[in-house]
């Protein structure tokens, strides 16, 4: 028995952390799955599907207020088929009943709850439903007796529903059409620029919250190494900027938070999110290659080491996220009462000078500025901060630093939210992709030995003889991978391909964009979500909204585009009528497209190919530091051998012992040089 005094339904057998959380309900929950399916049709009843994931707060509200309740449990158990499933583990049925939801004209979230037929079609849904009425929603249990009554007496009504939504629930039927040109790129800037917050950074939106904009941002210094339109540098810099110092922010720890519920990035929806780190990171990456400046080099780094520390297993793969609530609160074991550091400080010798400084750094209060305590950020910017304190930046850092360390001692015995430890194989992607990247970028083999430990591990243990899989957890690997974790991974070994120049990833990447065409492939162009084999699936999706990560379908044509940069050509091809299919998407709009605007650019402008041979003498290495900072995001280079395996490599030797430069276009080649500055200067000349 649980200390709920409940004894554990089937979810107790289930690996997933938040199908585990359920195990103790007195709802009878199934998994999903034939059991659950055979059950509802054997007992001709309705099914009801509540999907969610560890780290969501309002699952963990519904939980004590629903699933707990034993007049509720009661009634689900006497009238329905209770599935529970985890969308980070079946990111593809979650994704056909939110697709089923928003047809109905209400807006996504979770716990998501649908209702369904035998036959799994949806018939209604909603998110959070309340205990009692309220918010404008019925109660729960008002919303399970009405369907449970016209199942019962009007049945033929909640089949016509179902049988009308799913109508709706496939792929998007609209023709092919001519690829947009590089003026649909002018459209989107403009919509960005229009939507900017000058004053906080960010894009302005509807609704109350603001999520990390990063794939967003990603795609304006894409832009900005074509144009060099400083306006474009500045929103991404301002950006990054406020919600560095923002409390979407962890200043004690590191790491970035799922979203801000204002529009000052202040007060965040505390949990933390790998994917979200991921891009972030990346962005940071970016903006040191093109501006230099070293404090965005050291803010990804703090994210990496935080993901290090705590996001990181034995065998050196990530961790999905990190709860919001602890001890039953949101955002607990984040903040702080200004006294609580003020004493914990003073403690460890920080003088009162220091100590004041910090509060003003973090703008500390007696009052706080979330629920009587305080959610650290920095109200001012640094510099402004700085000369008021008048301290010479390496002082205050140094100050900082110590600082940092004394407080995360002191909230490191504080009871930690629950981490969700399940490695998903589309998110380590991206966590490697940003690794590897940084690491390029940066220099620095250890953040690229992190990278490929992490990639090695999906390697051995997602990765079989029958295909890619989703989800690892506790010795178990489960569920076909989508279409996302293939080319996710794909993405992430061509980033550690170009961070090593170990031919084995490039050949890895090639192999698995081929299963992409051999399992994901639509005949009229772009691609499936879901392999054709999906039995327990009532269509196949074909997702293109670039959301919190990129779609299956954007990374897919990015990794496509990129593999036929290395010579691998009849990539090019199937990228073309990818960006057909979607063509309309991608005019009507763009700005929910950010990645697969990616890549649209690389097919419109694609980079040199540049292939450096005979080895690690000055030139090379001086060519490769040029790279790292006056390369594209998405570069094309290959190298240190002469390699038949990398098309980019075949026929093109080493002359006479020096380190050789091949810069290439469409993989015709210019005559091949021997220093840095002049391959630069070919670059430059074949740049689109």
């Amino acid at each position: 028995m649980s200390p709920s005094g409940h004894p554990p339904n089937r979810l107790a057998r289930e690996k997933s952390p938040y199908l585990l959380q359920h195990a103790h309900n007195p709802v009878d929950w199934f998994a999903w799955g034939e059991e659950a399916f055979s059950a509802a049709r054997t007992g001709d009843k309705p099914i009801l599907l509540s999907i969610g994931y560890a780290t969501c707060h309002w699952c963990h509200v519904m939980e004590r207020e629903s699933f707990e309740n034993e007049a509720t449990a009661k009634f689900l158990n006497e009238h329905f088929i209770s599935i529970k499933v985890d969308r980070e583990e079946r990111p593809d049925v979650d994704q056909i009943y939110m697709k089923a939801l928003h047809a109905t004209g209400q807006h996504g979230g979770w716990p998501l709850n649908m209702f369904l037929t035998t036959d799994l079609k949806p018939i209604t849904g909603g998110t959070y439903f309340p205990p009692q009425p309220a918010y404008g929603r019925p109660s729960f249990l008002q919303v399970l007796e009405t369907i449970s009554n016209l199942w019962k007496t009007d049945r033929s009504k909640l089949l016509e529903s179902a049988d009308s939504l799913a109508s709706v629930l496939g792929p998007s039927q609209a023709e092919p059409g001519n690829i947009p040109g590089v003026s649909s790129f002018e459209k989107v800037i403009q919509h960005a620029k229009h939507s900017f917050d000058e004053i906080r950074g960010g894009f302005v939106t509807n609704g109350p919250n603001k999520f990390p904009p990063s794939m967003n941002m990603l795609f304006l210094l894409q832009q900005f190494d074509h144009s060099k339109d400083p306006e474009l540098l500045a929103m991404v810099e301002t950006t990054c900027d406020a919600m560095k110092r923002g409390g979407i922010y962890d200043q004690i720890g590191g790491g970035l938070c799922r979203y801000s519920t204002d529009h000052d990035w202040l007060v965040p929806h505390f949990e933390k999110m790998l994917y979200d780190n991921a891009l972030f990171a990346r962005t940071l990456v970016e903006l040191f290659r093109i501006t230099g400046k070293e404090r965005y080099k050291l803010w990804a780094c703090d994210i990496f080491n935080y993901i290090e520390r705590d996001m990181t297993s034995p065998e050196g793969a990530f961790y999905s996220a990190e709860d919001a609530d602890s001890e039953g609160e949101e955002g607990k074991f984040y903040v702080w009462k200004s006294q609580e550091i003020d004493d914990e400080l003073k403690l460890h010798g920080i003088d009162l000078e220091d100590r004041k400084r910090i509060a003003r750094f973090w703008g500390l209060s007696a009052r706080g500025n979330f629920e009587n305590h305080c959610i650290l950020h920095e109200p001012t910017t640094r510099e402004e901060f700085l000369r008021g304190a008048g301290l010479e930046a390496d002082v205050w850092d140094k100050t900082l630093l110590r600082i940092r360390e004394l407080l995360l001692a002191k909230r490191s015995i504080r009871i930690r939210p629950l981490r969700d430890d399940k490695v998903l194989t589309s998110w380590n992607a991206l966590m490697i992709s940003g690794l590897a990247r940084a690491g390029f970028v940066f220099n620095d083999s250890q953040l690229i030995d992190r990278a490929r430990r992490a990639a090695n591990f999906l390697l051995k243990h997602l990765l079989t003889e029958k295909g890619l899989l989703r989800r690892y957890r506790d010795g178990e690997a489960r569920f076909d991978a989508t279409l996302h974790d293939y080319a996710s991974l794909g993405l992430a070994f061509v980033d550690l391909y170009q961070a090593t120049f170990e031919t084995e990833w490039l050949l890895r990447s090639e192999n698995l964009a081929k299963e992409i065409l051999t399992r994901f492939a639509a005949e009229e162009g772009g691609f499936f979500d879901t392999m054709a084999n999906s039995k327990d699936l009532i269509v196949r999706t074909s997702d293109v909204y670039d959301g919190v990560e990129p779609s299956g379908n954007s990374a897919t044509i990015v990794l496509l585009l990129m593999l036929a940069g290395y010579g691998f050509t009849e990539f090019h091809s199937v990228a073309e009528k990818s960006i057909r299919r979607f063509a309309e998407t991608l005019e009507t709009n763009g700005p929910a497209h950010s990645f697969m605007l990616l890549g649209l650019d690389l097919f419109h402008r694609p980079p040199s190919e540049v292939a450096l041979l005979a080895g690690n003498d000055t030139e090379t290495r001086r060519l490769l530091d040029r790279l790292r900072h006056e390369g594209p995001m998405f570069g094309i280079f290959a190298g240190s051998k002469t390699d038949a395996a990398v098309p980019l490599l075949a026929g093109r030797p080493a002359i006479s012992e020096k380190s050789t430069f091949y810069v290439c276009k469409n993989m015709a080649c210019a005559y091949p040089v021997h220093t840095a500055d002049e391959a630069m200067q070919l670059i430059s000349q074949t740049a689109s």
